[in-house]
């Protein structure tokens, strides 16, 4: 065969490889990107009912912080368990059931009245969600190549990023114009809104997805079997791994770490971004929302242009290492200027790009390095390790304002820690995540 024949012909497999991509991203990211978008609501919405919630039921910063930290301790205690049964049962009737059960457990959250039923509440809705992400991740890998999962994982972390730009001005809304509406506060209303709609689409996921690519009777048997060569073929190098061999494999704890840092960084913005607007502005809850928005617009747009970026060159971890680093830089401006609003919300759109884009570029390091079963557990492992930062940021910071009146002091620490992230990822790794899975 010439080289000319031979290029042609590897250029028409790219086109069939990329439009067969194409199909299965319509008819799996849509819905995926949805029920993503109210798992980070479902995280994001404590944040912007505190201020009701403290006023109604006279909790301290510390039992708030304590409560936002228990869903965390309820997620990771069942997360890896989960994922496990997850890859047993199938991805379309376990993440079905994660939806409808988590979102029972939301919409409850309107009968609380004491601290301890916040407590149990929180821990219960953690436990109920627990596997949802990394289930989501491990799926993905089932159906897209390396090569593509930059972009892939982007589009599933936009939705995040979107619950932020969409949430946050529709928490505003719903905590300033539903309170009292029924007999029940705004942030009863939020609560509601964030949980009732996950039933449907737990009855959605249960109708749309496919548990392998091999049962979507959707796809032709020639589309399955280009793409499934294209997996195949990167996996080939890694083998299959029990979640014992996973964690034995170098580099796993070390990313473990990193995601544990990382999420020191996400849970600082997302708990208590809208603390420090609201004290730097004096604002309302409308104001604070639209406000808080902002730096989740930026991480939408850095997340899907680095996401971009990386599928080009494949050196994952050179990202990782430059949005975090942005993101360290971005919590000591915060620290800085907590006071005064224009600088603080330069600040946290500058955290925002790097921390909220930093997680989507991580999720492409751990396919690397594991497989099967040991990528089911070992994806939820790694992320069991990163959420422990969600127990660590939200109770040092909520510590740190009740003891000092002020969130600074904190706020440097995390940047400290993101900037340690940012050296592990860049000098820690070993050579296998370094090296580029640019497709060829």
């Amino acid at each position: 065969m010439s080289a000319a024949m031979s290029a042609t012909l590897a250029v028409t497999d790219d086109v069939s490889v990329a439009s067969v991509i194409r199909k299965i991203a319509w008819r799996l990211m849509p819905l995926i990107m949805v029920c993503y978008l109210f798992a980070f609501f479902d995280r994001i919405n404590i944040s912007f009912a505190k201020f009701q919630l403290q006023s109604d039921l006279g909790f301290s910063n510390t039992a708030y912080g304590l409560g936002a930290s228990l869903f965390v301790i309820g997620y990771v205690l069942f997360e890896v368990p989960s994922n496990l049964i997850l890859y047993r049962v199938g991805a379309r009737r376990w993440i079905a059931r994660i939806m409808i059960s988590w979102g029972l457990a939301t919409a409850a959250m309107v009968f609380i009245t004491q601290e301890w039923q916040f407590y149990a509440l929180r821990f219960l809705i953690g436990a109920m969600e627990a596997g949802f992400a990394p289930g989501i991740l491990y799926y993905l890998t089932l159906w897209f190549p390396a090569s593509y999962r930059g972009r892939i994982t982007s589009l599933l972390f936009v939705a995040s990023a979107f619950s932020g730009i969409v949430g946050a001005p529709l928490s505003g809304l719903i905590l300033g114009h539903l309170n009292g509406v029924a007999g029940l506060a705004g942030w009863q209303w939020l609560f509601l809104a964030g949980g009732l709609p996950c039933l449907a689409l737990g009855a959605l996921v249960l109708g749309r997805f496919d548990d392998r690519l091999q049962d979507a009777r959707w796809l032709t048997d020639a589309e399955k079997a280009l793409v499934g060569s294209q997996i195949t073929k990167a996996n080939r190098d890694i083998g299959d791994h029990s979640l014992l061999g996973a964690i034995r494999t170098p580099g796993f704890l070390t990313i473990g770490l990193i995601y544990f840092l990382i999420q020191i960084g996400s849970y600082g913005l997302n708990f208590w971004g809208p603390d420090l607007i609201r004290t730097a502005s004096g604002a309302g809850a409308g104001t604070v929302g639209l406000l808080a928005a902002l730096p989740y617009v930026c991480g939408a747009i850095s997340m899907v242009l680095v996401g971009r970026i990386s599928d080009a060159s494949g050196q994952r971890p050179k990202f990782v290492a430059g949005l975090t680093l942005l993101a360290g830089l971005g919590f000591f401006a915060a620290g800085l200027f907590d006071s005064r609003i224009l600088p603080l919300m330069l600040a946290l759109c500058g955290l925002g790009a790097g921390i909220v884009a930093s997680i989507p570029t991580f999720w492409t390091l751990p396919p690397k390095l594991v497989t099967g079963v040991g990528a089911a557990g070992g994806i939820a492992l790694i992320n069991t390790l990163g959420q422990f930062g969600g127990i660590v940021s939200p109770v040092m910071v909520g510590w740190v304002k009740d003891l000092t009146g002020s969130t600074t002091p904190a706020l440097y620490v995390i940047g400290g820690l993101c900037i340690l992230c940012a050296l592990l990822a860049q000098f820690g790794l070993p050579t296998q995540l370094r090296r580029s899975d640019r497709a060829n």
